[in-house]
Formats: structure tokens, C-alpha cells, sequence
């Protein structure tokens, strides 16, 4: 029997929500004022966040095997199915934009929206319906 955090795991999915949230008020001005465009910095750097820390989770739980990097957690998620090629390709993309936003902050562009912005509001939703179904198929309970 596996020892899964889902507390844990549900905790870190239902700020989701809120970042998709925000993702999609942040996109749907065009050009948003400064303040728009550090909310979305922000949505995004905490989505890296989330999606590193359930993986983190179900790769502890699951006894999976050892995480190297950021893109690693992503890569052993899609290897062991609990997503799928297209958010893989997507997640891949999102944890890579980890260093520039919180390492390399000071270049970021905040002159208008980052294109990834746009399409992380589904990509977070299917993430979160992943995962779950994921734990529930592994029987583990909410």
C-alpha cells in the first residue's frame, strides 16, 4: 500500500482554480496595466509551483523514481500516465519559464501577456482532472 498525501495533493489543486482565474482576466484586457501583467507573473510562477509540488507528491508517494530538475517531475508524470503527451508538451514549457521568473525577474517582459498565458487555464483544469483521476484509479482516498 502506497502512503499518498491526496490532502496534500487537493490543497495545492483547488488554488487552480483561482490562477486560472486570473490567467484569463489577465488575457482578456489586450494591453492590461502593469498591475495585470505581475498578477499573471505571479499566476504562472504559482502554477510552476503547484504542478512541480503534486508531482512531487504522487512521485513520494508512489515511490517513483528520483526527480532531477523541474522538468524531471513533468517528464516522470507523463511516464508513469498521470498526463498525457499533449500537457506534458505544455507543463514542459511552463516549468522551463521557472528560472526566468524567479531568477532572471528582472528581464522578464511585462509589456504584454506571455503566450503560454493563454492556453494554461484548460491546460490547469486538465492537470487537476488528471491527477485525481489518477489517485482515484490508484485507489486512494480524498
Amino acid at each position: 500500500m502506497y502512503y499518498v498525501n491526496r490532502e496534500q495533493i487537493e490543497r495545492r489543486l483547488n488554488v487552480l482554480p483561482e490562477v486560472v482565474q486570473i490567467l484569463e482576466a489577465a488575457g482578456s484586457n489586450g494591453e492590461a496595466a502593469l498591475l495585470e501583467r505581475y498578477a499573471e507573473e505571479r499566476a504562472l510562477h504559482l502554477a510552476i509551483e503547484i504542478v512541480t509540488d503534486v508531482g512531487s507528491y504522487l512521485i513520494d508517494g508512489f515511490i517513483m523514481r528520483d526527480a532531477s530538475s523541474y522538468e524531471d517531475i513533468v517528464e516522470i508524470m507523463h511516464d508513469e500516465k498521470v498526463i498525457d503527451d499533449g500537457l506534458f508538451q505544455v507543463l514542459t514549457e511552463l516549468v522551463r519559464l521557472r528560472k526566468p521568473l524567479v531568477q532572471e525577474y528582472f528581464d522578464w517582459d511585462r509589456s504584454g501577456n506571455h503566450a503560454l498565458a493563454g492556453r494554461l487555464p484548460q491546460v490547469l483544469d486538465d492537470f487537476s482532472r488528471r491527477v485525481r483521476e489518477y489517485l482515484d484509479k490508484e485507489g486512494i482516498a480524498s
